[in-house]
């Protein structure tokens, strides 16, 4: 009997056997090339390094041809390759040698368990200065933020132009792609590989394999964000409705409901002055009452009583007489008369001595 959690896991150390041609002795039916063109200054760099490509693709019986006139590589397969795959591998070794990516590093992607991914990130950011802050931060202070990210990742990583060149691990390639997409959109990479470095322990325990992970990753929020400020009046639109607004109401319309119109010239002025009367009146009872503010007594703060002296303490007159006696009888700078008597003693003995 065998736990179903075990069929699940893929034992550690475990490797894919490789393709042989036992596998198809056949070969291929058809011949297969791709093409990629390289920029002007990779010229040189392909002119030397041209024989060992063609040597490491030899061993997977693909040819390889490089056009200078045109600023080509081609890569073909041959009556005796047998790897279907390795045509595909060949591809993206010309890719990666267009893109600036060195032959030693580039040469890895011909084994099983390399694989390559080409991120592009020009479009992803309008202003182009930015764009270039913004792959500057991606390589760090003296290209030590790539350092850690390949470290972690077990990637080489090659930030060239408008592209970035990653070649190592499936499972790395997928992390080196996260974090680039993410400094583009105004995330900085130091977050992210902080989260590595805590996956990287939390993979060395048996234990936390089967379990989420959620827990132990730091979740980092945003802090300078500003909020839009909203405008003070809010133009709310209205519902749409297909009739019009009511017509205001004339002069006429208000005369006619009130019952004004129907009155004499005589008897509407007399109500226009009674009505000018009362505004009058109104106004002079407002100015009186601000004039009459100034004659009104302030309110005045109420009185602190002054708590008497307590007299629990009584003072001994008696006992400053006595002091004050003492001291009129001493001299300032005189002995007292104790020391004064021991002295007369001494100056006699001296005397009969003699």
């Amino acid at each position: 009997t065998v736990d179903e959690s075990e069929l699940l896991t893929v034992p550690d150390g475990w490797k894919e056997p490789a393709f042989t041609r036992e596998d198809n002795p056949k070969g291929l039916l058809e011949e297969s090339s791709f093409a990629t063109l390289f920029p002007k200054y990779r010229e040189a760099y392909l002119k030397e390094c041209w024989p060992l490509v063609q040597k490491a693709l030899g061993e997977h019986y693909v040819n390889a041809a490089l056009d200078l006139i045109e600023g080509s590589m081609t890569v073909t397969t041959t009556k005796k390759t047998f790897d279907p795959y390795a045509i595909i591998r060949a591809r993206d070794l010309i890719k990666l040698l267009a893109r600036s990516v060195p032959f030693e590093q580039a040469v890895r992607i011909l084994q099983d368990d390399v694989a390559c991914d080409i991120i592009k990130i020009g479009s992803l950011v309008r202003k182009r200065e930015t764009f270039i802050k913004r792959r500057a931060r991606l390589l760090g202070p003296k290209g030590s933020t790539l350092k850690a990210l390949e470290l972690l990742t077990n990637c080489y990583i090659m930030v060239q132009g408008n592209t970035v060149s990653a070649l190592g691990p499936f499972s790395g390639l997928k992390e080196v792609r996260k974090v680039v997409l993410d400094t583009m959109k105004n995330i900085h990479p130091i977050y992210n590989i902080k989260t590595l470095m805590i996956k990287r322990e939390l993979a060395k325990d048996p234990e936390l394999r089967t379990q989420s992970w959620e827990r132990f990753l730091p979740k980092f929020k945003r802090k300078n964000l500003k909020k839009r400020k909203e405008p003070k009046k809010k133009n709310t639109k209205k519902e749409y409705t297909p009739f019009p607004p009511p017509q205001p109401e004339s002069q006429i319309d208000k005369e006619l409901a009130s019952g004004e119109y129907f009155l004499k010239e005589r008897q509407k002025k007399r109500k226009q002055m009674e009505e000018i009367k009362a505004k009058q009146a109104d106004a002079i009872k407002k100015r009186q009452e601000e004039r009459n503010k100034a004659f009104i007594p302030p309110k005045e703060k109420p009185i602190v009583k002054m708590k008497k002296a307590s007299t629990e303490k009584k003072i001994d007159i008696e006992a400053i007489k006595e002091k004050v006696k003492n001291a009129k009888k001493k001299k300032l700078g005189a002995l007292p008369e104790e020391e004064v008597k021991l002295k007369m003693a001494a100056d006699e003995k001296k005397k009969k001595k003699k």
